[in-house]
Order: structure tokens, then C-alpha cells, then sequence
């Protein structure tokens, strides 16, 4: 997957995407809404098992309660935590369905580097053209079969010619 000015090139094709707010950075920073230049690992894959079938066999439920820390003062940061988790987070399981199906990459884990960003996501797009926090976003129709055709060695391309 190669990140380009029209979208992802992936498996022979471009694939509509969205970027972070920030645009594209080579020194992403907690909070600067960036997508951070590199060759990013996909380590997961989350879904809502209340709004979908489990979308592959290596996928994991998000259950209620799940979060996200991005406090990088805290230990946990840029984990995966359970309330109650009085850090600052972000919610997995959301009212809208922005996270129903979420690819995890490897930006800055397991092992953190604190302020340096935490958790992009491949995930659902808000609509076309609406910036992300630093993730890419997809069309749900176009991420549903993205994630059909991940593979182990699949990485995510960011290339510093975007900055």
C-alpha cells in the first residue's frame, strides 16, 4: 500500500482515500493531526461485532469499554486499555461508526516514544475530502474489501514526497 496525492495504490489500483488535518510529517507529534511519513507495519484489525460479521479470522472484537490511550505521560500510552482509564483516551466503540473496522499499523509500538503520536488507524472515512486526526480514512465499501486483501507482509507506505 503506497499513500499518493489521489489515494492508496494497492493491488493494482487506487484507492480513494483521506489524510490527516496536518497533512503528511516527518516529525508527527501527538495532537498535530499528521500522517506520519514511513513504512508502516498492519499489526491488527478491530471490529464491532454488534454492527458486523467478524470480517476475517485474525480480526478482534471491540467491546464496550475499550480505549485508546494517547496521554504520553502515562505508561500506557498508545495501548489499548479498559475503562475505568482516567488518562487521556479515545473511545473504540463510538455512537457513529467511524471505528467499526479499524486497521491497526505500527506507528510508534509497542514500545512508545511519548509525544511522538500515537495510533494510526486505516479506518472509515467521515466523507470524501474530511481530514482525519492523522489516520487514513476509507470509503467503508473500499475498506471492507482492503481488508480482504491484507496480507502478513502488507505495509503501509508513507513516503516523505508527500510532505
Amino acid at each position: 500500500m503506497v499513500l499518493t496525492r489521489q489515494g492508496v495504490r494497492f493491488m493494482g489500483r487506487m484507492w480513494p482515500c483521506t489524510i490527516g488535518r496536518g497533512g503528511v510529517r516527518t516529525d508527527k507529534r501527538e495532537g498535530d493531526g499528521a500522517t506520519p511519513v514511513g513504512v508502516h507495519r498492519i499489526v491488527g484489525l478491530l471490529y464491532r461485532p454488534d454492527r458486523m460479521a467478524r470480517p476475517t479470522d485474525w480480526a478482534v472484537p471491540i467491546r464496550p469499554g475499550d480505549l485508546w490511550s494517547d496521554d504520553p505521560a502515562h505508561e500506557d500510552y498508545n495501548l489499548m486499555v479498559r475503562v475505568p482509564y482516567p488518562h487521556s483516551h479515545e473511545a473504540l466503540r463510538r455512537a457513529d461508526p467511524l471505528y467499526d473496522l479499524v486497521l491497526l499499523t505500527d506507528w510508534n509500538w509497542p514500545y512508545a516514544e511519548r509525544g511522538r503520536g500515537s495510533a494510526i488507524f486505516l479506518h472509515r472515512w467521515r466523507r470524501p475530502g474530511f481530514p482525519t486526526e492523522g489516520c487514513i480514512g476509507f470509503r467503508p465499501d473500499l475498506l471492507r474489501r482492503i481488508v480482504g486483501l491484507i496480507r502478513y507482509e502488507t505495509r503501509l507506505i508513507v513516503p516523505a514526497s508527500l510532505t
